[in-house]
């Protein structure tokens, strides 16, 4: 059953007595069928009709518990948050079959992303002009970009899995850092250790040290995170501050949180095991990478591992002796970033 409670009726009429009440997910069997309305018997024993509207197919269940066995052991990428009532879909996309919903406040675990353009609705169809609008000069201009849209493959309370509209949730990102993420969309939080400051303003003295990753606020990025940010904690002033950054990358999901040891054996003996994390970019020799119109799944052909260990309050990056870290690519052209970067520290020193 795909709404969140109906009742199933003794008759198909105006005028009927309710003989049970069904919620979502219930299985029904089915014992006949009447026009638009299924005769349905439930676990309980229970019959009555029903609206074929308010009802999946067995063939949809089916779908969703392949889903959930294909996708048991994937790593879970962050915990997310339901912001509606929201339903799970087969596959990404609108169009796409549904069955579980989820209500507002409900707790996810994210598994991938997939990104495909956004259906266009009947009256942007019918409002598309039979030829290219022409620019000043007189040249037709191009048809304009594709609207994407991301959706999330998720994992329920319950253990449902399905498709998830992006729009509809929020990644489950603590309030301390919250206010830290300087207009970027946090799209993972992971602890790497925990720092104990008798001092804290926080009830909880024992306080996180936090790796974020994060991007911009827009769909059908050919990337997971464009953005590493780890915020430490200074015990002398009782506040977060950033230990470590790195800016226009393209990296992708997921983020790998460990315990390392020194592989320079330079550490001091009560830094000899470190917290460590990686994650993978986008190499600079790698084709552009482009989602698949299809699925929307996102595939990087290259990608560069970077691993960092946290000793302290310092963040080190781990590169293999005798070895050169490798070339990463950048979203946005390095020249016309440090352009930019200097344009703004001119308009500050105004």
């Amino acid at each position: 059953m795909t709404s969140k409670q109906t009742f199933l009726r003794d008759r198909v009429a105006a005028v009927s007595n309710r003989t049970a009440t069904v919620e979502n997910g219930d299985k029904l069997e089915v014992l006949e069928k009447n026009r638009r309305f299924f005769k349905v018997k439930t676990d309980k024993g229970e019959q009555g009709w029903i609206d074929d509207r308010a009802v999946a197919t067995q063939d949809v269940f089916s779908e969703f518990s392949s889903l959930k066995q294909e996708h048991e052991k994937d790593p879970v990428i962050a915990g997310g948050v339901v912001r509606d009532d929201v339903y799970l879909h087969t596959k990404p996309g609108r169009e796409a079959d549904k069955l579980f919903r989820l209500m507002e406040g409900e707790k996810l675990k994210l598994l991938r992303r997939a990104t495909l353009p956004r259906p266009a609705t009947p009256g942007q169809r019918l409002a598309r002009p039979s030829t290219a609008p022409k620019t000043t000069t007189g040249v037709e201009e191009g048809p304009p970009p594709q609207v994407m849209e991301d959706w999330w493959l998720v994992r329920d309370s319950k253990g449902q899995t399905g498709w998830l509209y992006s729009r509809m949730m929020d990644v489950d990102a603590p309030d301390a850092i919250m206010r830290y993420s300087e207009g970027q969309r946090i799209v993972g939080a992971y602890v790497l250790t925990k720092v104990n400051d008798p001092e804290a303003p926080q009830d909880d003295k024992s306080v996180p040290v936090y790796l974020t990753v994060l991007s911009p606020y827009k769909a059908g990025l050919p990337y997971d995170f464009d953005q590493v940010r780890v915020f430490t904690w200074n015990v002398k002033k009782h506040r977060y501050e950033t230990g470590f950054r790195e800016r226009n990358i393209e990296g992708y999901l997921p983020v790998e949180i460990g315990m390392a040891r020194d592989p320079y054996g330079k550490a001091p003996a009560s830094m000899a095991e470190a917290p460590t994390f990686s994650y993978r970019v986008l190499a600079a020799d790698a084709p552009p990478v482009i989602p698949d119109p299809v699925t929307g799944s996102i595939v990087p052909t290259k990608t560069n591992l970077k691993t960092y260990r946290l000793e302290g309050n310092l963040v080190r990056r781990i590169v293999q002796p005798g070895t050169e870290a490798p070339m990463d690519a950048h979203p946005m052209p390095v020249a016309e970033k440090k352009k930019r970067a200097a344009t703004a520290k001119s308009r500050r020193r105004r």
